[in-house]
């Protein structure tokens, strides 16, 4: 009897040591994932020329610490490490190196900028480093047969630049265009996008064509060229600062064309406000977040639930900012790909989750308006909605507009 429970009890003990194997056994991880912690990394330009960008990561830094004050994720806090490159090429390759290198971050989160990406896009693929839901819309970043550790999170900007042409085509089909665009590849997609819309129409409608350096001081000799090439309908492809001083121009000049903003340059605090509000009158653009400002919104629920955060976690952030809204649901994003990683916090692991997105619904997108990837369409947002500003606020106009190509 006595060697019958010593054998039972020696059975005991080896069942818990290989269920405990077991159990560890089950937790993978990758350089920046432990039991305790999930280190991510991001450029976020604080200064310089695109700094208006900057409370973007001050939003999605406050999401983070709601996070980890509600007990992380599965358990592990996240580490966000953020660091300025004052949206300089080579200052973000000398940032994320030491975010890779050094601080041995598992992904770069939300690098923001076009060009800031584009010089890190390389880097990271060949380390096998996730680089995800990049700030910028250019194309470059959704194309998984070449560059398969970067998906971006904006909309396509050729997809957007394409609706935008469909929409000349429809509202304005006897306008002469003028399109103002950043040399790179933001204004560059935009504009093939515009041409792409337009169709064989575009040759004979586009007028003029002026590219700027991000570095410019102003865009005033760009803004006087489209206006003497004769056009009346002026797509500005740029970013805020930029689509300020055209807004601005135009009216200086007392000229009153038809005028299309991206949606990077659309915000009311970092655009509109800095150009004049009464200059902004009639501005066209697309959305696909919802505004807390506006009193239609007044009693949702995903809107109670970001005031309530900026209340908590941004008291100094502006509540109204489609920036702030956009780093809140980048952030959103991020935290929901992770939880889904569950125990396999492997860089592979976390890549597969980012390219399986399922009808994603965030508190802060449009009603009608989700998320899906797949390991061939890694672009996160494929629908928008058409608005005009009032002169007080953006209005929709028109219906939920989604692009079924993989362009």
């Amino acid at each position: 009897m006595r060697e019958r429970i010593f054998t039972l009890a020696a059975a005991s003990v080896l069942l818990c040591a290989l269920s405990v194997a077991a159990n560890a056994a089950e937790k993978k991880y990758d350089t920046g994932a432990s039991d305790t912690e999930i280190k991510i990394g991001q450029t976020v330009p604080f200064s310089g020329p695109a700094s208006a960008y900057a409370t973007v990561g001050k939003a999605q830094a406050a999401y983070m610490k709601m996070i980890n004050d509600q007990g992380g994720i599965n358990g592990r806090k996240i580490n966000l490490i953020q660091y300025d490159d004052a949206y300089s090429p080579p200052k973000t390759v000398e940032q994320v190196r030491k975010l890779v290198e050094s601080d041995e971050v598992l992904l770069t989160f939300q690098i923001i900028g076009t060009a800031p990406n584009a010089a890190v896009e390389k880097y990271l693929n060949g380390r096998k480093v996730p680089q995800l839901f990049a700030a910028t819309g250019a194309a470059r970043f959704t194309d998984p047969k070449h560059y398969p550790w970067t998906m971006g999170f904006n909309p396509n900007y050729f997809v957007e630049g394409r609706i935008y042409g469909q929409y000349i085509l429809k509202e304005h089909p006897n306008a002469k265009v003028g399109v103002l665009y950043q040399n790179d590849d933001l204004g560059k997609d935009y504009l093939a996008g515009l041409k792409a819309g337009l169709g064989d129409k575009a040759a004979g409608m586009i007028v003029a064509e002026v590219s700027y350096e991000l570095s410019d001081p102003t865009i005033d000799s760009q803004i006087l060229k489209i206006k003497d090439a004769g056009a009346d309908l002026v797509f500005s492809a740029t970013t805020p600062k930029q689509a300020a001083q055209a807004i601005k121009k135009i009216a200086e000049l007392g000229w009153h064309p038809v005028h299309i903003v991206d949606i990077n340059a659309n915000s009311m605090n970092a655009t509109l406000k800095p150009a004049g509000i009464e200059n902004a009158k009639g501005l066209i653009s697309v959305g696909y977040v919802k505004d807390p400002s506006e009193p239609v919104w007044k009693d949702d629920a995903g809107v109670k639930e970001y005031l309530a955060f900026m209340e908590k976690y941004f008291p100094d952030g502006d509540k109204g900012s489609n920036f702030n809204v956009y780093g809140y649901i980048t952030a959103e994003l991020m935290v929901k790909v992770l939880q889904q990683c569950g125990d396999d916090l492997t860089r592979a692991n976390v890549l597969k989750q980012a390219t399986q997105l399922d009808h994603v619904a965030l508190g802060m997108l449009l009603p009608g308006i989700s998320i899906t990837t797949s390991p061939t369409d890694y672009r996160v947002n494929k629908q928008l909605q058409m608005i005009q500003f009032d002169g007080e606020r953006w209005q929709n106009i028109g219906g939920i507009i989604t692009d079924t190509g993989n362009e």
